[in-house]
């Protein structure tokens, strides 16, 4: 009986004052993140001293010091014994980070950081649908068959088609086999999904337009055409960035 009661006080959640600093650890780094990207403490820069963080944030030391470690980690600053915190130019950050990117995102008028998104997602998704064309077995040609089926009569529903949509890159993502490149699609895109900014506002012209696009990729790897499947695949992300694309000026970082 005691030992079970033992296991039973071992086993218990801990308390929640006790998981209080990792909590605000996390809140005072998405801060910072935030702060240092819009350039209120800018590269080459040193962050605040400790005191002054923790009088800020009415935080511990140990909260301060979680959160400077976590920043270090995403590339932000550079902890030198002695010299203290420094910020570090934009271009030693992990772009790959889910608060560095959202952050670099919502600052970037220009659509500039999306722009590069996009320009990343077309270069390894059209080497993807490259070997997909070459590796793609009757099974895979028969689900992106359906897939686009099933879009046509989705074009009211962008909701709905949407869903379809990421469904039929990634299948054709599955089939290269390439989980590395796959990865990096998913988790860019796994950040922006969701905003306007990226997904602009669907409506029925526009999931008709992709349509077209994703039946000419679908084509191209039913019929094992890898060139003709990577040029369609680069064709149709660029043109569905560029009419979801609100900003002005002309996008010059995708040409190519």
């Amino acid at each position: 009986m005691t030992t079970s009661r033992s296991a039973a006080r071992n086993s218990s959640p801990p308390p929640s004052w006790a998981q209080r600093p990792a909590s605000l650890a996390r809140a005072v780094t998405a801060e910072l993140v935030g702060r240092i990207v819009r350039g209120e403490h800018p590269p080459g820069t040193p962050l605040p001293p400790e005191p002054a963080l923790c009088e800020t944030f009415a935080v511990s030391r140990t909260v301060v010091r979680e959160a400077v470690k976590v920043l270090q980690e995403k590339g932000l600053v550079q902890v030198r014994q002695g010299s203290g915190t420094t910020v570090t130019a934009p271009a030693l950050w992990n772009m790959l980070d889910e608060q560095v990117l959202a952050a670099s995102i919502a600052q970037d008028e220009s659509l500039a950081i999306l722009d590069d998104l996009v320009v990343t997602r077309r270069l390894l998704e059209s080497d993807m649908a490259n070997v997909a064309a070459r590796l793609a077995t009757a099974e895979v040609v028969g689900r992106l068959r359906t897939l686009v089926d099933r879009m046509d009569e989705l074009v009211d529903d962008h909701v709905t088609y949407a869903e379809h949509d990421r469904a039929f890159h990634d299948v054709i993502m599955q089939s290269s086999g390439n989980r590395i490149a796959r990865g990096v699609v998913r988790a860019l895109e796994s950040q922006v999904v969701n905003t306007a900014r990226y997904m602009g506002h669907p409506e029925r012209a526009m999931c008709v337009a992709s349509n077209r696009g994703h039946r000419r990729i679908y084509e191209r790897i039913a019929a094992h055409d890898p060139g003709g499947a990577a040029e369609a695949m680069f064709t149709h992300i660029t043109e569905a960035w560029l009419v979801r694309r609100s900003a002005p000026g002309d996008p010059v970082r995708l040409e190519r």
